[in-house]
């Protein structure tokens, strides 16, 4: 469940009541306004945002959110049961991220480590590697490089993000260098101006003007965002058996490459979670 400007339905109606407003069920600037006081009242970051943690501290884990019925705060996960298997910077971004983004229980935080993990190859990653060879072009962006093009391209990353990415996903055609420039950067790499754009109007900060920071501020918040927009809580929702791992690695991944890692690390971190 994620409450914010532009949100609409029964649950926003439900927290207008709460906050003494007209319950029209729209999340507007009034809205935003009186959460981010009550917010503020209450010990919270005050982002006018209503994540699991809001909801909770708003209504009590009794009350069912939309998309989970176990909701536990952030606060009160066993982060500590982590140290040791994720690196502390990661550890130390999950309940900020968390409170924003849905994680609103143990089984939900371990697939979502689980596939960050796998694509960061071990939260170590957080910017796309183009350093391709001319066999590497052709193999993975062939389309791209027909016959002898490669060679004029290969091992050159702003050339190959700047004509792969090109005039697409809100980016400029290559001669803008905006392929280049709005590259896969996060956990789960976020990968164009247009996404670059719709993260900024979300998290408050201008990562299309600076878009390093997804990669230095933002990693796994910006993963978080991948899951919330692609409504994954869902599915990670359905159990902790392999066939929901699958299910998710699909999503995230296109097909089940690395799957055997990323169920070993599942069950690691829900073990540890639970």
């Amino acid at each position: 469940m994620l409450l914010k400007k532009g949100s609409r339905g029964e649950e926003v109606k439900q927290l207008q009541t709460l906050l003494g407003l007209g319950a029209d069920g729209n999340f507007g600037p009034m809205t935003e306004t009186k959460v981010k006081e009550w917010q503020a009242k209450n010990g919270l970051t005050a982002d006018g945002i209503v994540g699991g943690g809001t909801w909770v501290k708003m209504f009590g884990a009794t009350t069912p959110t939309p998309t989970a019925s176990v909701v536990i705060p952030p606060s009160s996960f066993k982060l500590d049961a982590l140290k040791g298997h994720i690196p502390d910077a990661v550890i130390a971004q999950i309940p900020d991220t968390a409170a924003k983004f849905n994680i609103t229980n143990p089984l939900r935080l371990a697939h979502f480590l689980s596939q960050c993990g796998h694509e960061s190859g071990g939260f170590k990653a957080i910017s796309e590697n183009l350093n391709y060879s001319v066999d590497g072009l052709k193999r993975t962006f062939g389309k791209y490089f027909p016959g002898d093009l490669a060679t004029s391209y290969a091992r050159q990353p702003e050339k190959i993000a700047s004509r792969v990415y090109g005039a697409r996903m809100g980016n400029g055609d290559e001669s803008t260098g905006e392929g280049y420039k709005f590259r896969g950067r996060g956990f789960i790499q976020l990968t164009g101006k247009a996404n670059y754009a719709k993260f900024a109007q979300f998290i408050g900060e201008d990562t299309v003007a600076n878009p390093d920071l997804i990669a230095t501020k933002y990693p796994l918040a910006s993963a978080a965002f991948f899951f919330d927009s692609n409504k994954l809580w869902s599915i990670c929702d359905k159990g902790a058996d392999e066939a929901t791992v699958t299910a998710v690695t699909k999503r995230v991944n296109g097909g089940t490459n690395g799957l055997p890692d990323r169920i070993k690390h599942f069950n690691e971190y829900y073990n540890l979670l639970k």
